[in-house]
Formats: C-alpha cells, structure tokens, sequence
C-alpha cells in the first residue's frame, strides 16, 4: 500500500473526506507536497506556526535541547531550565496576578486545568461559557463549547455549565454567587473572528469582581501576537484571573499553558498534594522550542507589522462575492455568505496552492491565519489567487 493508503487505513479519521495532501516539507510560509508543488500556507496549522515552518531558531534550540536531555519529570518537582526560563521570560510581559505557568501539552488541557483550579479555589460548581465558543474537545472543554451540534452526541457532559450570548450585558447577570468561573474568548475565533465591544468586556470584567466568579480568558488561538498585540486581552484595558495559552506558545511543538497567580496555583499542593500534574506537559523540548519562538517574535518584532499586514490582506481583498471581510489581526474571516460557495473557493484555491481552510461556527466563512512572518509579495500572491477563484466562480 502506498502512504495515503496507509493513512486511511491506519490514521484515524475526524472526516468522511480528508484533504490527504502529502506534505513532505515546510519552510517560512510554504509546504510542499511529495509531488514538489508548493502551497503557501494562511491558516498557519490552525494559528500554530505564527513565526513561520522550520524557524532556524526553534531548530537549533530543539536540538540543543535534545542533546541535554528530553525528557524529565515535569511537574514541578525537579528544576529543568528550559521550563522555568519560558515560564519567567513569559511572566516578565504579563500582569502581577499572572505569574505563575502551568504548563500542559496542549490548548485543551490548559482549558481543563483552569476549571478545575476555579472550582477548587470558589468551591463553587457552576460554570458560564458562551454561545460559539470552542476551548477544546476533551470532557470538560467539551461541555464548556458553545454549540450544541458539536457537543450532543457526546453526552452527559459536565453538569451545571451555563451558555450566555457573548458580548450581551444583558446576559452578565446571569454569572450570580453560584458560579466559579467564567471562560471566554476575548475574541471568538470559531466564531469567524467576532470581536465584543470593550465596554461588555469590562462589564464582564466587573460582573466577575461582583460575584467572585474567576475570569478565565482563552487566548488559545489569539495569544502569542496573533491579534497584533501579544495578548487580545491587552486591547481591552481588562485582566483576567487565568490565562490559557496553547497554539503557537511552543512554536510547532505541542506546548499549552493555563497562568494565574502564585497564590492559587498553590492551591494545587494540598487537599489533595499533586492537585493538578502532567507526564508531558512543559517537556523540556517543547518549552526550549517555544522560548526560542518567542524570542524570535520579540527580536524581529513581528507583532508591530501585524496591523499593517492584515491592512493590505483587508485592501485587497474586495469583491462582489465576499459578503464581510472581519479582522482581529492576522486573525481573519472573508464571509462567502454560504457553505457551498465557501468550500468550493477554499477547494479551488488549494487547488492553486494557496492552503486556506474554514471555521467550526461560521462555516460560511474562510479562514485566513497566516504565520506572522508573512511578506507584502506572499500577502499579494494570496489576494491574487483568491479574487481570480472569485473571478472563476462567479462567471
């Protein structure tokens, strides 16, 4: 059997019809499939790569890493540099009730162990998410998913979680005495980038303070200078209680994070000790790749040419099928108006080698999340391949 072969028979499939493109390399913004053709990657394995494939620096710092060691105990009982110099370069560009990181081997499980530090810190059991919200697929970042299409044929799920509308006051009441936290998206991204208002998030903000609800915000896909500033919830003028990271924290390696302060994440150290450990989480080479990623992201300064990058993406592209084009960033939405015309865009531009791909509440919507390292002459290219499948299609 050859390797699609293999890949069907013995990859387990989340799809009845999988692109199954062969991917043999990828560098900077490009894949190339084993037949040599190029694609120039806008979705950035899902806002993964934000400082490009095969980043020199992550490269050399995964195989130095490697030489030293790969694999420890890693939560929190011996000392492993990589680890603990990510966890402290981190904290230095977040707020003083964010300084203590727990790092997971993904999104999701950074999502699970937020909930869990809210319900043991209140000792409440209630839980609010919101409408088109996505943290995860596992049990609990599961239940917390703001759509019952993805959630019911996996029931019973965790009880007592509540979904709101995001950005409606009038809903905030809601979040009552009862409640142990709050888990939402500063902007939501499956959602087909949908950004509230400043004024509901810091209503959202105050309700929390109010009722003594922990806000936990998911920067799982908008972290890491995605929105054009390292963290989205910056442009809000909020903090939260906990952080979530995952995505593009271990620069193409799987890494994710759930950060709050030292104080409650010692909560985790009694009643029961080991409140909250992992196997893999923080593995040494995951966090030496993602410091090297953030520095890189610093050094280069990429999150200062996220606006104007995104300004030329918006410029571009305008035509009679495009519906809406939203912004957060890099983090971008062109509304086809349609599922059917959506995909047969997004299939034709694969097709012409620009790799695009579409959201999980806005199916109607294609996604465009290129690496942040993404040229004016890359930018261009994309816009002039996705208007000439416009062109194609429309006539």
């Amino acid at each position: 059997m050859n390797q699609r072969e293999l890949f069907l028979r013995h990859v387990a499939q989340t799809s009845e019809a999988p692109l199954a493109l062969e991917i043999v390399k990828a560098s900077g913004c490009m894949m190339w499939d084993k037949a040599g053709k190029g694609y120039l990657d806008l979705i950035s394995g899902i806002s993964v790569c934000n400082v490009g494939h095969g980043n020199p620096m992550v490269i050399e710092a995964v195989k130095k890493q490697s030489e030293q060691y790969m694999h420890l105990m890693v939560y929190g009982e011996l000392i492993s540099s990589p680890q603990v110099q990510y966890a402290a370069r981190m904290a230095s560009y977040l707020p003083e009730n964010l300084q203590s990181v727990f790092f997971t081997n993904s999104g999701t499980e950074a999502t699970e162990g937020a909930m869990k530090l809210a319900k043991r810190l209140t000792g409440r059991t209630k839980i609010v998410g919101f409408k088109d919200s996505y943290h995860g697929s596992t049990q609990g970042a599961l239940s917390v998913m703001g759509d019952e299409y993805w959630r019911n044929a996996f029931r019973p799920l965790l009880p007592g979680v509540v979904h709101l509308e995001h950005n409606n006051s009038r809903e905030l009441e809601k979040i009552d005495l009862d409640t142990a936290c709050v888990i939402a998206e500063p902007i939501q991204a499956e959602r087909g980038v949908k950004v509230p208002s400043t004024e509901w998030m810091k209503a959202l903000r105050e309700r929390c303070d109010e009722t003594g609800a922990l806000l936990i915000l998911d920067e799982i896909q908008t972290g890491m200078g995605r929105t054009g500033t390292l963290f989205a919830f910056e442009q809000f003028g909020i903090v939260p209680d906990i952080l979530l990271l995952g995505k593009a924290l271990g620069g193409g390696m799987p890494l994710g994070a759930f950060i709050s302060s030292t104080e409650r994440m010692n909560a985790f150290t009694n009643n029961p000790v080991l409140g909250h450990i992992t196997t893999f989480g923080g593995h040494p080479v995951s966090c030496a790749a993602g410091l090297a990623a953030f520095q890189f992201l610093l050094d280069e300064e990429l999150i200062n040419g996220v606006a104007q990058k995104a300004q030329l993406f918006a410029q571009r592209l305008k035509h009679p099928l495009i519906q809406d084009f939203r912004s957060a960033g890099l983090l971008m939405a062109i509304d086809f108006g349609s599922w059917d015309l959506n995909k047969l865009v997004i299939d034709t531009c694969i097709a012409r080698g620009v790799f695009t791909d579409w959201f999980l509440f806005a199916s109607a919507s294609m996604r465009l999340a290129p690496p942040l390292i993404i040229t004016e002459a890359e930018i261009n290219h994309a816009c002039d391949v996705i208007l000439a499948v416009c062109d194609d299609v429309r006539s």
